[in-house]
C-alpha cells in the first residue's frame, strides 16, 4: 500500500515537473494537455475513492506550489475529481479505449465547471475558463487524446500504482 503511494507521488511529481518547466514555458502552445488531471482520473479510477482523493489534493498542493493559482483551489477541484473518479472504481472498464476517451472527455468537462464555479466566488483572483473557446476545445481535444496512451502507459507499471485487492484477502 504504501509502495503504490509512494509510486503514484513520485508520478505525479514527475508530471508536475514536465508541465510547469517544460510545456508552460513553450509559448506557442495555446494550450497542453492536463497530465496531472489525467494522473488523478487514473489512480482513482483504479485504487477507488479514498486514494483518488488524496492523489488528488496532492497533485493539487503540488500545482499550487509551482503555479500561480490562488493556493488550495487546485487542491479543492482535484480533490473533488479525485472522489467523482474513484465512483467509478470497479464500474468502467479503464482498460478500454472508448472508456478512456470518454473519460478524458469527461474529467475535462468537470474540471472546467469547477473551476468557472469557484471563479463566480472569487472573480478578483480566479481565472476560469471560457467553455466555448478555442483554446478550451484544444484542451479537451488534447485531454481526451492524451486519456488513453497514458492509461495504457500506467498499466505498464500497475504493479507499481495499483493498491492491492483487498476482497482476495
Amino acid at each position: 500500500m504504501i509502495k503504490s503511494y509512494l509510486s503514484s507521488l513520485l508520478t505525479l511529481i514527475s508530471f508536475v515537473l514536465i508541465e510547469s518547466a517544460l510545456l508552460s514555458n513553450i509559448s506557442f502552445l495555446p494550450a497542453f494537455p492536463d497530465f496531472m488531471m489525467i494522473c488523478v482520473l487514473y489512480f482513482s479510477v483504479r485504487n477507488g475513492k479514498v486514494a483518488g482523493q488524496t492523489m488528488g489534493f496532492a497533485s493539487g498542493l503540488l500545482l499550487d506550489l509551482f503555479s500561480g493559482a490562488p493556493f488550495g483551489m487546485s487542491c479543492i477541484v482535484r480533490t473533488i475529481m479525485g472522489y467523482l473518479g474513484g465512483i467509478f472504481h470497479n464500474l468502467m472498464n479503464y482498460k478500454s479505449f472508448l472508456v478512456n476517451i470518454v473519460a478524458g472527455f469527461s474529467a475535462t468537462i468537470v474540471k472546467a465547471v469547477l473551476i468557472y464555479g469557484i471563479s463566480l466566488l472569487f472573480p478578483k483572483y480566479v481565472n476560469s475558463y471560457h467553455l466555448f473557446s478555442s483554446v478550451f476545445a484544444l484542451e479537451l481535444a488534447l485531454n481526451t487524446i492524451f486519456t488513453p496512451i497514458m492509461f495504457k502507459f500506467f498499466g505498464a507499471f500497475d504493479a507499481f500504482l495499483a493498491l492491492p485487492d483487498r476482497r482476495l484477502r
